[in-house]
């Protein structure tokens, strides 16, 4: 089914051209082509604004380009916002090839086949509500509104269309949603230390000696901050430093590079920190009048010797000293954190242990220097209206988003002790490939007595195990209000064009259940616009219109207060090296947070490799793919290939494996199979797959997150993508 705007018609050498930009080659595939719809007609073409709606802390400037009004072709990165400064990803610049994409959702579906067998009949909106309507409500009369779970994520990080499943959920009693599959961990390991999520501006990178870029491969994920630690390497002679966990695309521009073991962050951060102390570059005044125990703190660390973090992290001794000596030396070091952190059982302790070492060094107190992560503290948006406040019953059970295949197979723990899930709908997310525990996720989607209803952009391998599918919008076609996590800028982005077919806003969708199950507040009344508006004006921002008119609002606090000068978050005013994990900013707790270090240390809970798994795993993010968003897009696709793992080549001797044989990966929760590539930039016994491609894509259909755990993780709740011990076998011939 073609968008409205783009038919179809007849051209030489089998192509088939398009009113508009687009082409279809010999193979099916579209290929953007140059505007022009007939001899000597061109397009109007007209440049808007707007903000990347992706699960990406760039949040980046947009430029579109609108043509006649009803399609998109070339996005561009826009100059007139100063951290996204006129550059974008590949995959968002190509983004017509998206949101015109053939095989969009464009009407309401009901299942007609057994679940994930893809066989669906077209629908009208009102059947697929009126069904939706009635079978929530049949929910919860049987078994009580806990039964239904509303299910959500990133998709899109517009906070009317992302946040708005919560108003439905509290109003109804419904079981809550609890976040945990991406910046718990990495967060509250950074606000321990600080008091709140905020840091440096993170534009001080430009002017910055030394970039430290740890646990976070911007080439392929947040390509704006290479724009400006690259800007300080040809303006400054700066350096740019990457510690990751193997030599990937940014670390491959990097002068120094730390390859880690997977989960040995906090090994090698106290590594570093005890260099930093023994041979005078620990900034001692600024500690005294900063931080809450540096005393303390270097007692600790005098048995924390570059040999003992080698032991444990696998950086040679020279290279931790090298380091270490690097960031005592250049005052002017500004340390950039990444969502790597995030990933492993011990991920917490792992960012505060590495967030320690500027305030050792005192960075923090000169432009170019500190640290950041994300400025979540900044945007002080007052959601009431929009996720429904004055409603929440605190007593209603609040289930553990990553443990969604525990819940769903009925684990007595994951649903707190109460009954089953019975109803859910889901936006924004596609749990059938992304969750852990992907054997539990897939059972727990084929009970038929599990009724799903899925709104989406594609047919995801989540819609096709739903029993009703909705067509959804892009963000270039409603409203929003979006944030940067990776830098200081709130913005409206505005609808651009009309939706294709029958697609319906998430929004739109909400307020029709809502009318059907007898959800009332005044957040299902307004409309889109108007709960930006509301919002603002909670927020303290002025209006929708104020901020239209200023496109993208900087929002970046003054020097002192970004660098601490006048005291860190907490309440004594310090830098915490001794972390309070019983007593978190945010988050519910969960875990053994009683068991976490304190001090900064290597905590050694992460899934260690053994005899029957000799290899750890880690899922790191592809360039073209972000989580699954992409993976429909042709060019996205063609760049990515089939699943694959990443091999050292001596481990791949040790047992017989070659460049592109087949291998199988298992460990308890199951196996998947993939494509080995030889890679010497990785530690021996490591494995990296990078991407989630689709779980079809792989051989034998199982994706890679078979292989990923939903342990609860201290102490705020998380999911440990790169945390995983496996095996590792060549694949039989068949």
């Amino acid at each position: 089914m073609w968008p409205r705007s783009i038919r179809p018609e007849l051209g030489a050498r089998g192509l088939s051209k398009l009113h508009g930009h687009w082409w279809i080659n010999a193979l099916g595939r579209p290929v953007i082509r140059c505007y022009q719809f007939g001899m000597n007609q061109h397009a109007k073409i007209e440049i808007r604004h707007s903000t990347c709606p992706h699960d990406c802390p760039s949040a980046c400037a947009l430029d579109v380009e609108v043509i006649e009004g009803r399609s998109i072709g070339r996005v561009r990165g826009s100059k007139k916002q100063t951290y996204t400064a006129g550059v974008v990803c590949a995959k968002v610049a190509r983004y017509a090839e998206r949101i015109h994409h053939p095989e969009r959702v464009m009407h309401p579906m009901r299942r007609t086949g057994p679940k994930g067998s893809g066989q669906f009949a077209r629908i009208s909106w009102d059947e697929a509500l009126d069904e939706i309507g009635r079978r929530f409500n049949e929910a919860e009369r049987e078994f009580g509104a806990e039964s239904v779970w509303p299910y959500y994520y990133a998709g899109t990080m517009g906070i009317v269309m992302r946040d708005g499943l919560n108003r439905l959920s509290h109003v109804k009693k419904y079981s809550r949603f609890y976040s945990t599959i991406c910046a718990n961990v990495a967060r509250v390991g950074f606000a321990i230390g600080t008091g709140k999520i905020a840091g440096a501006d993170p534009r001080e990178m430009g002017v910055s000696d030394l970039v430290v870029i740890w646990g976070t491969n911007p080439v392929n994920t947040q390509v704006n901050l290479m724009t400006h630690a690259s800007r300080a390497r040809k303006e400054r002679g700066a350096k740019i430093a990457a510690v990751d966990i193997y030599d990937n695309d940014t670390m491959k521009q990097a002068d120094i590079k730390i390859i880690l073991r997977p989960g040995t962050d906090g090994a090698f951060a106290c590594g570093v920190m005890h260099v930093l102390f023994r041979d005078g570059h620990a900034d001692r005044a600024y500690m005294d009048k900063y931080t809450d125990c540096p005393a303390e703190l270097e007692a600790h660390l005098r048995t924390r010797t570059p040999e003992w973090a080698s032991a444990i992290c696998g950086v040679p001794v020279a290279e931790i000293e090298a380091f270490a000596k690097a960031v005592g030396e250049t005052k002017r070091t500004f340390f950039r954190y990444g969502y790597g952190f995030t990933r492993s059982r011990n991920g917490a302790a792992q960012m505060h242990a590495a967030n320690c070492i500027p305030a050792v060094t005192g960075a923090w107190q000169y432009e170019g220097g500190g640290a950041f992560f994300n400025n979540y503290a900044l945007w002080h948006f007052d959601e009431s209206i929009i996720e429904g406040h004055d409603a929440i019953d605190r007593s209603t059970r609040a289930l553990d988003q990553s443990q969604i295949g525990r819940i769903l197979t009925g684990d007595a723990v994951a649903l707190h002790g109460k009954g089953p899930v019975k109803a859910m709908l889901i936006q924004n997310t596609n749990p059938v490939t992304v969750a852990p525990e992907q054997d539990l996720v897939r059972q727990g989607f084929a009970r038929e007595d599990l009724f799903v209803v899925v709104h989406e952009q594609f047919m995801t391998e989540t819609a096709q195990m739903a029993d009703i599918v909705l067509p959804a919008t892009m963000f270039m076609e409603h409203d929003d209000l979006y944030y940067g996590g990776g830098h200081q800028h709130i913005s409206v982005g505005a609808k651009l064009i009309d939706p294709p077919g029958e697609c319906r806003s998430n929004h739109e969708v909400l307020q029709e259940i809502a009318r059907r199950v007898g959800a009332k507040h005044r957040g299902f009344e307004m409309t889109p616009r108007e709960l930006i508006d509301a919002t603002l004006k909670l927020s303290g921002h002025g209006d929708i219109a104020a901020l239209e008119a200023d496109l993208w609002r900087d929002l970046q606090p003054d020097f002192r207060t970004s660098h601490y000068l006048d005291g860190f978050a907490h309440a004594d005013k310090k830098f915490h090296f001794k972390a309070d994990w019983a007593n978190p900013p945010f988050g519910l707790m969960m875990g053994d947070f009683d068991k976490m270090p304190s001090l900064p240390d290597h905590w050694d809970v992460i899934e260690q490799a053994d005899r029957d798994h000799p290899f750890r795993l880690a899922t790191s993010p592809s360039r073209s793919f972000l989580n699954t968003t992409f993976n429909e897009t042709p060019s996205s696709q063609a760049r990515e290939g089939k699943p694959s793992v990443m091999i050292h080549p001596l481990d791949a001797a040790s047992l017989g494996i070659a460049e592109g044989d087949a291998v199988t990966l298992g460990n308890i929760r199951g196996e998947t199979s993939l494509i080995a590539t030889l890679f010497d930039g990785v530690r021996r016994g490591v494995l990296i797959a990078e991407s989630i491609h689709p779980n079809k894509d792989h051989i034998g259909g199982r994706g890679i997150n078979v292989l990923t755990g939903a342990d609860t993780i201290a102490p705020i709740g998380g999911a440990a993508f790169h945390d995983n011990k496996v095996w590792i076998r060549k694949a039989p011939a068949s």
